[in-house]
């Protein structure tokens, strides 16, 4: 049997990043002249545009910043943004080319491949640094600084990593993870 290897099982589940497009934009022109815009300013304060390939969404703010929320991967989130651009300059609107993002947040979600035990784990951890309070939320909550990120673990061994800037930030924690839980004994 094949050695499950909890780094191989890393998945971006969300990438959240933010651009600023242009000085302003008139989000009532925009809501009128983009096919698939949802403008409800009772509702929320920008623009949603959903885009099916990338599948991600973008949130259009009259300021002219932009979160595109949604990428599994970073080149969907540069494809995302070249095609809003696209987009916004075909309605012939002062958009620079080779916009840029800066990434937010990054989720990920990873598999130590094996249950475990949270109660220990909550035992033997830097207790400044955990939250588990399995009445409020069957998880653990693990706050790293390298990388400085934020681990979700489950007692079915399964993970989810936020606050990640880059997709190595994810790989680098449950290589953490692990050393941290296996010279405790606890997998």
């Amino acid at each position: 049997m094949k050695e499950h290897r909890p780094e191989e099982s890393l998945k971006i589940e969300n990438i959240v990043a933010s651009a600023k497009v242009t000085d302003s934009l008139d989000l009532n022109f925009l809501a009128s002249q983009l096919e698939g815009a949802d403008y409800n300013k009772k509702r929320f304060p920008g623009v949603v545009l959903r885009m099916q390939d990338p599948k991600i969404a973008a949130l259009v703010f009259g300021s002219g910043k932009v979160v595109l929320t949604g990428a599994k991967s970073i080149d969907s989130l540069t494809r995302g943004l070249q095609i809003l651009g696209d987009r916004l300059r075909a309605l012939d609107i002062d958009i620079p080319d080779g916009l840029t993002y800066k990434v937010q947040n990054i989720v990920t979600s990873a598999d130590l491949g094996t249950p475990i035990n949270l109660n220990k784990i909550a035992v033997g951890f830097n207790l400044d640094k955990i939250e588990y309070e399995p009445e409020q939320f069957p998880g653990l909550v693990y706050r790293l600084d390298d990388p400085k990120v934020v681990v979700l673990l489950f007692g079915s061994g399964k993970l989810i990593i936020t606050g990640g800037k880059q997709p190595e930030d994810a790989r680098r924690a449950v290589q953490r993870i692990l050393s941290e839980l296996s010279s405790l004994g606890l997998i």
